[in-house]
């Protein structure tokens, strides 16, 4: 093994970081960088920024569904909410035409997430940032991949409203995105 593998596998190792035994250590944590937080204070930072990311995700993939694709339903829950004009209610072309929704909305709720993941998160470092950039959009790829398919059958088997294939799209998208962002992209 040659002296830089050792010297980057020495950053990759790092000591454990003790779980935060008073309120002010987990908040110390919590607002931390990825490197300086208990694993399960990294994963609640991580629903957070999720959390966040998937706001800005439904956001926008709704208002292209909205705006640009006109595939919200009568009956869609979103449409009833906010009094708003709906679209499409064939499945069949709802099924289409919000896995284009999803596909709008990709680079910027992306753009968003890597930035607070990268920032709060996970520990830069395991590759050069424009790999791990790459990476990162792979993950998400990957995921929305998924979570299309998921929403497709939904609308287009079972009749289900765009807000419900949604729903489901990012329940998988959660799961699919945390194993691959933590162990295959970032550092740790």
């Amino acid at each position: 093994m040659s002296a830089g593998n050792s010297a980057a596998d020495a950053a990759v190792r790092r000591p454990p970081v003790p779980f935060p035994r008073t309120f002010r250590e987990a908040l110390r944590q919590f607002f931390g960088n990825g490197a300086s937080a208990h694993p399960a204070v990294q994963f609640a930072k991580y629903g957070t920024v999720g959390a966040l990311a998937t706001a800005v995700n439904a956001a926008a993939v709704f208002f292209f569904c909205w705006k640009a694709f006109r595939c919200l339903s009568p009956d869609d829950p979103v449409v009833r909410l906010l009094s708003i004009e709906p679209g499409a209610s064939d499945p069949v072309v709802r099924a289409r035409l919000v896995n284009w929704a999803y596909v709008c909305a990709f680079p910027i709720s992306n753009a968003f997430c890597y930035a607070l993941n990268r920032a709060f998160v996970f520990v830069p470092g395991r590759h050069g940032m424009a790999r791990e950039f790459a990476g990162f959009l792979a993950a998400s790829a990957t995921a929305l991949f998924a979570g299309m398919a998921v929403s497709w059958a939904l609308i287009r088997f079972s009749g289900a409203e765009t807000s419900v294939a949604v729903a489901a799209n990012m329940v998988s998208a959660v799961a699919i995105n945390y194993v691959l962002r933590k162990f295959a992209v970032f550092a740790g």
